[in-house]
């Protein structure tokens, strides 16, 4: 199908407005999402990683001289007045725009910050766009929300925001009624993914993303790349030497017990796989969010090479395991560790993009 076919008009947009910004060897970007900052009180989501995020930005990405893009939902703008939330996370802004010196910083908005459009005081609003295209060569990332992938959304958004917004402040927060967004329904997470996933075949480039808070690395969700790993392990033991049988076992056991333990928490939430067809083509990424209960993910662009890393209290216990070799490093002694849950290189992923859509 081509791009004339207007299946994804929306989209097709975002491709065609996004502002371009060109990656080189040299080049270092963090791309986080979905803060969903409120006014710090015991609603706001945001709260419980704060610390976390302001400590790993400053101490961190800004010293490892890492150019910043969020990417959408940052304020939760249907709960909390922009006011109170510029007034609790004052700070935090000063931080974001510091990135600067490092060479960029970018914010996208989603659909729970869209209306800082409208807001003409925001301190971060010369650096407010829909869309970012880093330019990879020949290639093409393109940075949204993932929001825009929702006709229905797109159709009824000037109806229904103000009745959102209504709904959220005045009923729902004071009777702690959870959020109904697409982050916390299954098929409409898939269902906008797979849509992202089918443009960006279409048009061979790569979509990162936000939003449904789930994060994908190469179009796979954390349950799928378990299963990859775990077929390519077994297809490693058949020859291989008996020293290396038993690490082997001892990985899969590992990634055995992490995907039961997906499955078990998936009956909570309504588990779905990221895989879109047969054959998965790495052309959608999302970097997650940041108000994990246990951490928060993101994505990281280091010359060649893009990453997903999660980032956690490194003082509590965690349930995550990996047959990788790299281990949590712990960022001096803040208590916070980092660890790389994927990596790959860019060419291979266009590669694979160019060679399979």
């Amino acid at each position: 199908m081509s791009l004339h076919d207007k299946k994804h008009p929306h989209l097709e947009r975002l491709l065609k407005n996004a502002k371009p910004i060109t990656l080189d060897q040299s080049s270092r970007v963090l791309i986080l999402s979905d803060f969903h900052m409120g006014n710090g009180g015991r609603r706001d989501e945001f709260k419980r990683n704060a610390e976390l995020v302001k400590t790993m930005l400053s101490t961190y990405y800004l010293h490892e001289k890492y150019s910043l893009v969020l990417n959408g939902d940052i304020e939760e703008l249907f709960k909390f007045p922009l006011e109170s939330i510029a007034s609790q996370w004052g700070e935090l802004y000063d931080l974001f725009l510091q990135f600067r010196q490092n060479g960029f910083f970018w914010k996208t908005y989603g659909n729970h910050d869209s209306s800082l459009l409208e807001e003409t005081e925001y301190r971060l609003a010369s650096s407010l766009v829909e869309s970012l295209k880093f330019l990879y060569g020949d290639e093409t990332l393109l940075l949204f929300h993932g929001h825009q992938a929702s006709v229905l959304f797109w159709e009824t958004y000037p109806i229904v925001s103000r009745s959102i917004v209504l709904f959220l402040r005045y009923i729902a927060k004071p009777f702690g009624i959870r959020n109904f967004s697409s982050a916390y329904n299954s098929r409409r997470k898939f269902a906008i993914e797979k849509s992202i996933y089918e443009f960006s075949n279409q048009s061979k480039i790569v979509s990162i993303i936000g939003h449904t808070h789930r994060p994908l690395f190469e179009s796979l969700s954390k349950v799928d790349f378990l299963n990859f790993r775990i077929e390519e392990l077994c297809r490693a033991y058949s020859n291989a030497e008996s020293e290396t049988r038993t690490t082997i076992e001892r990985k899969i056991l590992a990634l055995k017990n992490e995907l039961a333990a997906c499955y078990t928490e998936g009956k909570k939430i309504g588990l779905r796989s990221g895989l879109y067809n047969n054959l998965t083509i790495p052309s959608v990424f999302n970097s997650g969010c940041a108000i994990g209960k246990r951490g928060i993910t993101a994505l990281e662009i280091e010359g060649s090479k893009i990453r997903l890393v999660y980032w956690y209290n490194g003082k509590q216990s965690r349930r995550f395991t990996s047959d990788r070799d790299n281990r949590p490093v712990e960022l001096g002694s803040t208590g916070f560790s980092r660890v790389v849950l994927n990596e790959d290189s860019l060419d291979y992923v266009f590669s694979r993009l160019h060679l399979l859509s």
